[in-house]
C-alpha cells in the first residue's frame, strides 16, 4: 500500500475524492466552433473518434494534430510535467507508482490542506504540546541555509541571518532545482562527478491554476469531473477538472499547464493569466455566457527559490547509475528528497521512502560504522 493513503484516509481523515477520467473521451474541446463533421459535433470531438486517438496514442511520427496532441498532453506531460520527446521510458513504463499501488488517484479537499501530513510525520519524532503542535526547540524554522562547509570531522551549516550550526553530519533535503541554483554553497565544492548528476536530471515545472468565477456555465454530473481543451497549441491550457463534488457552489474550475506554459505564465501578471483563461473558455463554450474570472490562484514554483520547480523527471539517457550517484553522500554530506526516490521520484511518497532510505545510509555510517556507499556501474 501507498505508506501516505493510510495517513490520509484513516489516521488523519482528510476529506478526499477519486478522480473520475472514465468518460474523458466525450469531453474534449475544439478551439474553433465548427458546424458537425464525421470527427466533430459544434463545440466537442465526437466520443468515438477521441477514443480512437487515445487508442492510437504511442505513434512513431508524433501527434500533428489538435486532438492528437493534448491526447499525448494529458497521457504524458500532464503526469511527468514533461513531453514524452525527453521524458526517459527508464522510470515511466511501466510507471511504478500506479503499478505498485493502483491506478486510483485522488484528490484532497479538505480545510486542514495536504501540509497536515508533513505535520503529522514531524509529530512523530518531534517534542509535541498537548494540542499536538510542534514545539520542539530543535526545529528551525524560517532559516534560509546559505552555506554548508564539510571537513573530516564534521560540518558546519550558516544561514542567512547568519546563524552558526555544528553536526557530526548534515542531510540536505532541499530539491534538485535549489541544488541546481546558487542558493546553497558548499564549501569545499561539491567533487564533479557529483555536480554532474545533480544537472543530468531535470526539475519539472507542473502548475494547477484554480479560477473561481460568479456562476457555473460548465458541464456537471457523472462523467463530467475532467475535460480536456484540444488546442493547436500543444499544451495551451489542456487538462481541466471542475469541483462540483469537491467544493460545492464554489463555482471553481482547475486547469493544469507546465513545463514551458508555466514558466511563461509565471512571468505575467494574474490578470494577464485570467484573461487567457476566459478566452480559452470562452472558445470553449460558444452558446454559453462566460463571464470574467473573479478570482485566480497561480502557484509559482519556478519563480520561488526554495523550490526552483514542481518535481524532479527522468530525461533520457539517465538510468539507475546516475540516481545512485544523486543520492550518494559526499562524505558528511547526505542527500535525500524525492529525487532521491528510485522508484518513485515526483511523488510524496517518494519522499517519504527516500527520507527513510537515506537515514538508514546515515545511521549504518554514525553508528555501525559501514560508510561506503556502493554506487553500480552503470553498464553493469
Amino acid at each position: 500500500m501507498n505508506p501516505i493513503w493510510p495517513i490520509v484516509n484513516s489516521t488523519l481523515k482528510l476529506r478526499n475524492f477519486r478522480s473520475d477520467f472514465d468518460y474523458l473521451a466525450q469531453n474534449v474541446y475544439k478551439e474553433e466552433y465548427v458546424e458537425r463533421t464525421a470527427e466533430q459535433a459544434g463545440g466537442v470531438y465526437d466520443e468515438n473518434y477521441v477514443q480512437k486517438r487515445i487508442d492510437q496514442a504511442d505513434k512513431p511520427n508524433g501527434p500533428a494534430t489538435p486532438v492528437d496532441m493534448v491526447v499525448d498532453y494529458f497521457k504524458y506531460d500532464y503526469e511527468f510535467a514533461e513531453p514524452p520527446r525527453v521524458t526517459s521510458l527508464q522510470n515511466t513504463v511501466p510507471l511504478p507508482t500506479f503499478s505498485d499501488f493502483g491506478d486510483d488517484v485522488y484528490f484532497v479537499a479538505d480545510q486542514r490542506g495536504y501540509e497536515s501530513v508533513v505535520y503529522y510525520i514531524a509529530g512523530q519524532y518531534l517534542k509535541t504540546d498537548k494540542s499536538g503542535k510542534i514545539v520542539d526547540p530543535r526545529l528551525q524554522l524560517n532559516k534560509v541555509v546559505r552555506e554548508i562547509s564539510y571537513s573530516a570531522s564534521g560540518v558546519t551549516v550558516k544561514t542567512e541571518d547568519n546563524s552558526v550550526y555544528k553536526a557530526d553530519y548534515v542531510m540536505v533535503s532541499a530539491s534538485l532545482g535549489v541544488l541546481q541554483s546558487d542558493l546553497i554553497q558548499f564549501k569545499p565544492q561539491l567533487p564533479p562527478w557529483k555536480v554532474v548528476s545533480i544537472y543530468q536530471f531535470d526539475m519539472a515545472v507542473y502548475t494547477k491554476i484554480f479560477v473561481k468565477f460568479p456562476t457555473k456555465f460548465w458541464p456537471e454530473g457523472k462523467g463530467r469531473e475532467f475535460f480536456l481543451y484540444a488546442s493547436s497549441r500543444r499544451g495551451y491550457y489542456g487538462v481541466w477538472q471542475e469541483f462540483e463534488a469537491q467544493y460545492p457552489d464554489a463555482n471553481v474550475l482547475l486547469v493544469t499547464v507546465t513545463d514551458e506554459e508555466s514558466r511563461r505564465i509565471e512571468q505575467q501578471s494574474d490578470n494577464q493569466t485570467k484573461a487567457e483563461i476566459v478566452e480559452v473558455l470562452r472558445k470553449m463554450f460558444p452558446g454559453k455566457d462566460v463571464p470574467d474570472a473573479t478570482d485566480i490562484l497561480v502557484p509559482r514554483w519556478w519563480s520561488n527559490r526554495f523550490y526552483k520547480g514542481t518535481f524532479s523527471n527522468w530525461p533520457i539517457g539517465v538510468n539507475r547509475y546516475e540516481y545512485d550517484q544523486l543520492r550518494a553522500p559526499v562524505g558528511r554530506v547526505y542527500f535525500t528528497g524525492e529525487h532521491t526516490s528510485e522508484h518513485y521520484n515526483g511523488y510524496v511518497h517518494g519522499a517519504y521512502l527516500s527520507g527513510i532510505d537515506s537515514a538508514e545510509i546515515l545511521i549504518n555510517c554514525a553508528q555501525k560504522k559501514r560508510c561506503k556507499y556502493h554506487v553500480q556501474g552503470k553498464y553493469d
